[in-house]
């Protein structure tokens, strides 16, 4: 059965289901660990001196209305909806190769929420994470959590869908919304040959437009379309506030572009200095010890699924998971939930103390053989509406993971696949791990480089944040970041992935002294969540 391309997908769909942004693109990473490339040293190109590149850095933004999945995309709070419902948009377009631009084209959705003040700044561009989360649907989120404080009274908050995601165009198109339903993509049990592997370069082409295109949607690409995106603006320097992802983002523009930085808040880092094997164990790790805080907290609840013995939790979970390898549930909807979807759903869970109850109640159910609770928290990571149609996060992490990412040969994946097996070891399903990854034979060289983002001349300080429990960037990875990029460090004390819109008092005036006054915290400065 076939759809219409993701680009027409959902615009009248008011009934979208809101998630947490970056949960979708992460949590996938988390599970499957995808890949990607190995790296090419990066370009000399340092900005908006290239040769025509100055008709895309003097554009002007057309804003006006917003397609309706901005406000239908939101959670039913009416502050955020206000907020969404105020939001403008426009369309940036930038070279699809920045080496040559004469070439074809591609158009970037950008939201804007403006400033309520007089006495603006410029605009703070906001990343959500993933690579793929969108940034269009996340402004008007950031916006309205941070109404009323400084932030929002001098600064325009500026969200834009990198290049292959969510409103811009092309955007990545790989699966159907029923091979998403079921798992056709998620091969990490071992599923990916070199048939399944050429084959997916294939789909994505035909999805996307063309081959081509799948050759520049790395994270050098996106950061060269953010400089043109700070120009159009107005902005002199790049104010910007990165999660998860949206921290690699931000390095990377640091390293190519330390002359425009004015401020950088990068929240939930990724580690510049891992390669791409050293980072998924760290992740797996993380994902570990998140699991076990977990398994602490519910052996204190009336009723655990796990047992009262949290030594024995990895154990218990294994005996609920595994089964579904061979014999998947059926949900109340139909669908088949395997070990796949279930093992998401509770790494959904985990990246928040406050789902943690959530947790409790879907593998209570599968104790009782019922997925539906695992499932919706699968559902709400991946963005899944209730009418069963996808954001295109997951094909975008994909792809822009296979140009970011190191290949691996088989005998390597599949080392590596025990590496993490062992890692994390209430996700291993006790199959052989895979031997190849799917970005094998995706085209166009690998442009990030390992490690990124070092000896940058010239950046000012700037503003990394890192919570110690978090599951999936570990709080070593921000102490790293932050070494790396002669940045201040905030650590906040708690159990969650990103922290920077937590409304927690502390954070946000941390923050707000930093993105309006460039006043830093002092050295070893703690928040509490």
């Amino acid at each position: 059965m076939t759809r219409s391309p993701i680009r027409s997908r959902g615009k009248n769909d008011k009934r979208r289901r809101w998630v947490t942004p970056g949960i979708a693109a992460t949590a996938a990473v988390s599970l499957l660990v995808l890949a990607g490339c190995t790296a090419a040293t990066p370009d000399d190109q340092g900005g908006s001196t290239e040769t025509g590149l100055e008709q895309f850095m003097a554009q002007k933004l057309d804003f006006g209305p917003c397609d309706p999945t901005i406000v239908g995309s939101q959670p039913d709070v009416p502050e955020i909806i206000d907020a969404a419902e105020s939001a403008e948009c426009a369309m940036l377009t930038v070279p699809m190769d920045h080496e040559d631009i004469q070439g074809e084209t591609i158009d970037l959705a950008v939201t804007r929420i403006a400033a309520t003040g007089d006495d603006r700044i410029g605009s703070v561009v906001l990343n959500p994470g993933g690579p793929g989360a969108q940034a269009t649907t996340f402004a008007p989120l950031v916006a309205a959590l941070w109404t009323g404080g400084r932030i929002t009274e001098r600064f325009d908050i500026v969200g834009f869908d990198p290049r292959g995601v969510g409103l811009s165009r092309p955007a990545v198109d790989c699966y159907t919304d029923e091979e998403r339903d079921a798992d056709v993509p998620l091969a990490a049990l071992g599923e990916w040959t070199e048939e399944s592997a050429r084959e997916i370069v294939h789909k994505c082409a035909q999805g996307t437009g063309s081959e081509e295109v799948l050759a520049h949607l790395g994270t050098r690409d996106t950061a060269r379309d953010m400089d043109v995106l700070r120009s159009a603006l107005g902005d002199d320097k790049l104010t910007f506030a990165g999660a998860s992802y949206g921290t690699r983002l931000g390095s990377v523009y640091a390293e190519m572009f330390p002359q425009n930085v004015r401020a950088l808040v990068l929240d939930g880092a990724v580690d510049p200095l891992m390669n791409t094997g050293e980072r998924r164990v760290q992740l797996s790790e993380g994902l570990q010890a998140s699991f076990q805080r977990f398994a602490d907290y519910c052996a204190t609840q009336a009723e655990c699924p796990l047992g009262t013995d949290p030594a024995r939790a990895t154990t218990e979970a294994q005996e609920l998971l595994r089964p579904l390898v061979d014999e998947p549930l059926i949900a109340a909807d139909g669908r088949e939930v395997g070990f796949l979807a279930a093992g998401e759903g509770i790494v959904a869970g985990l990246y928040s103390e406050a789902s943690w109850p959530a947790i409790i109640a879907g593998l209570s159910e599968l104790q009782a053989g019922r997925p539906d609770a695992l499932l919706a928290l699968r559902d709400g990571s991946y963005g899944r509406s209730e009418s069963g149609e996808y954001t295109n996060s997951y094909e975008a992490l994909f792809a822009i993971n296979c140009l970011d990412e190191e290949r691996f040969t088989a005998e390597e994946m599949a080392q590596l696949g025990e590496d993490l097996n062992d890692a994390v070891p209430f996700l291993d399903p006790g199959t052989d791990p895979a031997t190849q990854d799917g970005c094998e034979y995706w085209p166009g060289e690998p442009t990030l480089g390992y490690p990124y983002a070092t000896d940058i001349d010239g950046l000012p300080e700037v503003l990394v944040i890192s919570a110690t429990g978090d599951p999936v960037t570990p709080h070593e990875g921000g102490i790293s970041l932050a070494d790396t990029l002669g940045a201040r460090l905030l650590t906040v004390d708690g159990n969650q992935h990103g922290t920077v819109i937590s409304r927690n008092e502390c954070i946000d005036g941390i923050v707000a002294d930093y993105l309006v006054d460039l006043e830093l915290p002092d050295d070893g400065a703690r928040c509490a969540l």
